[in-house]
């Protein structure tokens, strides 16, 4: 199928890989652009020099279109754009920062800038910076995420009202139904996280994966919001979090709790009880471990059924 995001990004299918910490490396980026989807790579959870490495490996494993998740709130920023220009990586996602900062700079050196948002007031704020397409992610989404808990299905048309360049869905989308729902309001394309962290080529950890796959409604949970909001699975951890919330902690007595590396503790080495366990609500419809191009493959065919469905009512 062709659209404004296969068109943008030279791909078959408008569906992007999330570039996530801890699960997003060159093996995953690699399959999901073989697959016909745009892979990302998530840099922040990487050096420099590792980014350099991955993105290597990634052209060497595809001759498709892949690009790079950049975190703006790291203090190495400046050495992760050098990188990606020296390496020609011609596709960036920028996220938790103001979109002014970075995209001119990228879009004079050729680059396709698209920025995450999770309101229509930042939504305006990407478009007025000249990004070339934005995405929209619902509270639905693992990880780091908007702090007004707005859903999916009520922020993509919400943004499609106030923006005119192409919106790419994201949060609570694991399946081709999904996928449709969210173009129907408005979206371009669609941003898959939590579904890939549950594929063969997923940097993450197996345990991590399995503990997803065993997920169940109400499983996640959106906290932390003092610091950044996120949302993962309940755990050790997080039992720990709820009782510090109990003595109406200071934020430095949250950031104390945090500590460093949690994340890699818990989805890259597999500590799922101490570990920080970021996924998205959809977990509840992860079953299974399967590779990229199969978890690709029954998007679509799910995409076209209900399509067809939606077209006999």
């Amino acid at each position: 199928m062709q659209n404004k995001i296969t068109q943008l990004f030279n791909i078959k299918y408008p569906i992007i890989q999330a570039g996530m910490i801890w699960n997003s490396g060159w093996k995953l980026a690699s399959a999901s652009s073989n697959s016909g989807i745009l892979g990302l790579i998530g840099a922040g959870s990487m050096y420099p020099e590792v980014l350099r490495e991955h993105i290597q490996k990634c052209k060497k494993a595809t001759d498709k279109p892949f690009g790079v998740n950049v975190p703006m709130l790291y203090p190495n920023i400046q050495d992760i754009m050098d990188i990606i220009v020296s390496e020609g990586v011609k596709i960036v996602f920028t996220s938790a920062g103001n979109p002014k900062t970075w995209t001119s700079w990228l879009k004079e050196r050729g680059i396709i800038v698209v920025h995450v948002v999770s309101s229509v007031k930042f939504a305006k704020k990407a478009q007025d910076a000249d990004v070339d397409a934005i995405v929209a992610e619902g509270f639905e989404a693992g990880g780091h995420n908007g702090s007004d808990e707005t859903t999916t299905l009520t922020l993509i048309p919400m943004v499609r009202e106030h923006i005119q360049i192409p919106v790419i869905a994201a949060g609570g989308i694991a399946t081709g139904k999904s996928m449709l729902a969210t173009m129907v309001l408005g979206a371009d394309g669609v941003q898959v996280g939590s579904r890939f962290v549950a594929s063969k080529e997923s940097s993450a950890h197996v345990a991590f994966k399995e503990y997803v796959v065993k997920a169940k409604e109400g499983d996640t949970q959106l906290t932390l919001k003092e610091l950044a909001p996120v949302r993962l699975l309940k755990n050790n951890f997080y039992k720990a979090i709820e009782a510090l919330y109990k003595t109406a902690p200071t934020v430095d007595e949250l950031k104390v709790l945090l500590g460093r590396a949690r994340a890699k503790k818990g989805m890259f080495e597999g500590d799922l009880d101490e570990g920080e366990l970021e996924i998205g609500q959809v977990s509840g419809l992860i079953h299974d471990i399967k590779p990229v191009s199969q978890i690709v493959n029954d998007m679509m065919l799910e995409f076209e059924d209900a399509k067809a469905h939606v077209l006999n009512l």
